[in-house]
């Protein structure tokens, strides 16, 4: 049986922007400024980075090295380790994971392509009505066709291959990505009465702080920094074994923060204190496809700002489902030996199965739920509030009672490369990081049933 060659990134930028733009999707534009603005501002910030810079540096840092050690996706990664139930099923759930929200994720993808086709086409007063979206989700043919188009983008992507593919688009993407948050933050903050909000998200209150704090800080950086999902396990594997992977990470680290703090820049300042009401900021869509366009069309230039916002949008969820799929694709074309070809087939015959069920729950399935919950809703809840922790945990245990952090070591160290926080690294791998995981998994599946509100 022939074995495939493995691809590469060109060098350090390839990785650096691949993994960026892996991080950098729904999760930070939609999610991390409600929590900001929910959870004190500017003392949810500073918690943020805190574990941005230790609980998330170490996981990044972790499956990057588990990656580029072994030259496999996450099965074959952890598998190297041992034959074990524990370590095969440990591999299995970081792989499924992007599989499973991938589908969902293109579904949201499609909404975004017709939002921003409507802002093109001036129709902000529309998109701002009411039951716009509402109306818009329920019709099963049009969120179909749009979800359709961002698959069929996403594939295409996958297909070209790791340098032709995701190194060349994230190279193109994530520079005027950043250039359009810096855009529309610009704008947000020089609104009347934006000071204040400017002040309330980055001057750290004390007073604010809770300890719900820090569990939703801990739950965003499973959204923001695409860990726990074996994606990091997939582009370790593709990273050349002279690029550092400790600078490697802290690019990821400033690119994923800078445009979280950019995404509560362009959201808080301009809707909680510019007239309308904190108290109404919601996450998810009702935030990015029901809030933001009432916003856009009550301030000078809202056709323009949306058409800028969509297009930030767009391009973020671009980068991340290219990402996802990439994983799926590598597992399918490591553990089944299939052609690139074939994998990237399967993989687009998975995400039209899965993302129709996504598609259709809040229309013609609505009435077809599982747990109480729509497909999308509950595919998003089985993966990241369940699985992911739970990949975290393993992941954890993987490095510090099987492999060793001295082998981990000795990855980042190749040709001399420097690992300055290794302190912080052994102390989080082997105590924190597990403890926390431990955490998000309790408080996220206790949120999903409402026991606690996060």
């Amino acid at each position: 049986m022939k074995k495939h060659k493995r691809s590469t990134f060109s060098g350090k930028l390839g990785f650096v922007l691949s993994a960026a733009g892996a991080s950098v999707g729904l999760g930070n534009i939609w999610r991390f400024p409600y929590l900001a603005a929910k959870y004190g501002g500017g003392i949810f910030l500073l918690v943020y980075i805190i574990l941005a810079l230790t609980f998330g540096y170490t996981l990044i840092m972790a499956e990057t090295s588990l990656g580029r050690m072994t030259r496999k996706s996450p099965v074959g990664a952890f598998e190297s380790f041992g034959n074990s139930r524990f370590i095969s099923i440990g591999g299995w759930i970081n792989a499924i994971i992007p599989i499973l929200i991938v589908p969902y994720y293109s579904v949201i993808g499609g909404w975004v392509i017709k939002y921003l086709i409507e802002y093109f086409a001036g129709h902000s007063k529309t998109l701002a009505g009411d039951a716009y979206f509402t109306t818009f989700i329920s019709n099963g043919w049009s969120t179909e066709i749009c979800f359709i188009i961002f698959t069929l983008f996403t594939l295409g992507i996958i297909y070209a291959g790791v340098r032709n593919g995701i190194e060349r688009v994230s190279r193109f993407m994530m520079p005027i990505l950043i250039v359009l948050s810096l855009i529309i933050a610009v704008y947000s903050v020089t609104r009347p009465g934006a000071i204040e909000g400017v002040k309330y998200f980055l001057v750290p209150n004390f007073d604010h702080f809770s300890w719900m704090t820090v569990v939703s800080a801990m739950g965003q950086m499973f959204y923001s920094l695409s860990i726990a999902m074996g994606i990091l396990i997939t582009f370790g594997s593709y990273m050349k074994k002279d690029t550092s992977i400790e600078k490697s990470t802290e690019n990821v680290e400033i690119f994923d923060t800078a445009i979280a703090i950019m995404a509560g820049l362009m959201i808080i300042p301009a809707f909680a204190f510019s007239g309308g009401n904190a108290e109404t900021l919601k996450s998810g869509p009702a935030l990015m496809f029901i809030t933001i366009p009432k916003v856009f069309a009550n301030m000078g230039f809202g056709t323009a700002i949306g058409v800028v916002f969509f297009l930030l949008v767009l391009f973020a969820a671009v980068t991340s489902s290219i990402a996802l799929t990439e994983s799926a694709v590598s597992t399918f074309e490591d553990e089944l030996h299939w052609s690139r070809k074939k994998s990237t087939v399967f993989m687009g015959m998975v995400m039209l199965l899965l993302g129709t069920l996504s598609c259709l729950g809040y229309g013609p399935l609505a009435n077809f739920k599982i747990l109480g919950m729509q497909f999308l809703d509950f595919f998003d809840f089985i993966t990241n509030s369940v699985m992911m922790p739970i990949a975290a945990i393993a992941t954890c245990l993987l490095v510090s009672k099987v492999v060793g952090v001295d082998k981990i070591e000795e990855e980042i160290t190749k040709d001399g490369q420097a690992f300055r926080r290794k302190k912080i690294f052994c102390f989080m791998i082997k105590y924190l990081c597990p403890l926390f995981a431990a955490i998000i998994l309790i408080s996220s599946v206790a949120n999903a049933f409402g026991i606690i509100t996060m």
